[in-house]
């Protein structure tokens, strides 16, 4: 009884998806404002907005059939109209960033520089839009209900089941979007990249729910290194891959491309580690607070203590209901030095960001990358 409440508090705590996780509000918001303005970016994305108001009008008339439900679709929707945190197109603004901190390339004579607008080729643009395309699709897609655990609190099944088949056909209308845009770009190698970091986001996503099962929270789990492996797959590889992309339709050469490719990388990794620390560094003012098995301080803090203090501190956690409590939980991981390791590595992957890119020239850009790098590490 106590193994299947774990599971479902746990599955529980993964429905809530964000779309860039979020860090330092007021700080982060004014990074991302600056970005924002150095690539003009509202105007670069006018064909993903079209595409979400018009081909998918429909799609939204019928997520309002879900209104009242606990189904996630919904919270992702409404995300996408209420983006107070700026987290938007997050990995699309990073790759204009890092296309107009690179420059044209002085190697490529096919490519003029009278075509870049704001520094950036229209390639680079639409390769910013594929990306973001396809992190929106897995975002629906991961917002799809395992039925075996719905309960009357979740709103009518026949409601969550049309939420399921929403998710699903909306997801594959994106994704086949993002892989047509992808083709018009003509360039094989950009083509073999990007297809490659969709088979690592299903892989990565794979992994993330095969860690939240029963047996992976009754047991060690994973440790801190195939944690970061498996989060790289399934929160770094895009961005990581397109920001190599980027370089590869300016024509830049290979070191560029691993430079740029690296400064993806440590981004996300340090992204995904802020993200996993909020719970754990905000005061929760006596309220419950939710947070995933397979967080990167719980990581740590279960690698620290050893298998037969987790499973101590579980049973200690368990309620008279036989349901577990949270807040116990959190105050055992804030009690050892999981937190302080997890604060480590995403300061470590935030620095790695930054050297990534000092080989680029000193400019607008540049700071705004460093600026999004430097703001992951504020907590």
């Amino acid at each position: 009884m106590f193994a299947a409440t774990v599971q479902r508090l746990s599955s529980r705590g993964q429905r809530t998806l964000s779309l860039f996780s979020s860090s330092g509000p007021s700080n982060w918001s004014k990074v991302v404002s600056d970005a924002e303005k150095i690539v003009g970016y509202p105007t670069s994305f006018m064909s993903l907005r079209c595409l979400l108001s018009d081909e998918l009008s429909n799609v939204a008339m019928h997520v309002r059939k879900l209104a009242g439900t606990q189904h996630p679709l919904l919270n992702t929707a409404r995300g996408f109209v209420y983006d107070s945190k700026n987290n938007l197109q997050m990995r699309g603004l990073v790759v204009l960033l890092i296309s107009k901190a690179a420059g044209p390339s002085h190697t490529a004579s096919d490519l003029l520089a009278q075509d870049m607008v704001s520094g950036i080729y229209p390639s680079q643009r639409n390769l910013a839009e594929i990306t973001e395309l396809i992190h929106t699709a897995f975002l629906v897609h991961r917002g799809i209900v395992d039925l075996k655990e719905w309960t009357v609190s979740d709103g009518p099944l026949k409601d969550m089941q049309f939420g399921n088949k929403m998710a699903v056909l909306s997801g594959d209308f994106l994704l086949a979007n993002a892989c047509t845009g992808l083709a018009q770009l003509d360039n094989t190698k950009v083509v073999e990249l990007i297809s490659s970091a969709i088979g690592d986001l299903v892989q990565g996503i794979y992994y993330e729910n095969s860690n939240n099962t029963e047996e992976n929270i009754l047991t060690d789990g994973v440790d801190m290194a195939t944690w970061e492996e498996q989060t790289f797959l399934s929160h770094g590889a895009l961005l990581a891959k397109s920001c190599q992309a980027a370089m590869e339709l300016a024509k830049h050469d290979k070191e560029s491309q691993r430079l740029a490719y690296k400064y993806g990388k440590h981004l996300s990794l340090g992204h995904k580690l802020n993200s996993d620390l909020q719970p754990f560094v905000k005061s929760s003012m006596g309220e419950p607070v939710a947070f995933s098995f397979s967080a990167a301080p719980v990581v740590f803090h279960r690698q620290i203590i050893g298998q037969e203090r987790w499973h101590q501190q579980l049973e200690q956690a368990r309620t008279q209901r036989n349901q577990l409590s949270y807040s116990k939980l959190l105050a055992a991981v804030k009690s050892e030095k999981g937190v302080s390791s997890a604060v480590d590595l995403c300061c470590y992957h935030g620095n790695k960001a930054l050297e990534a890119i000092q080989a680029f020239p000193s400019s607008e850009a540049r700071s705004a990358l460093e600026n999004i790098a430097s703001a992951i590490t504020k907590f």
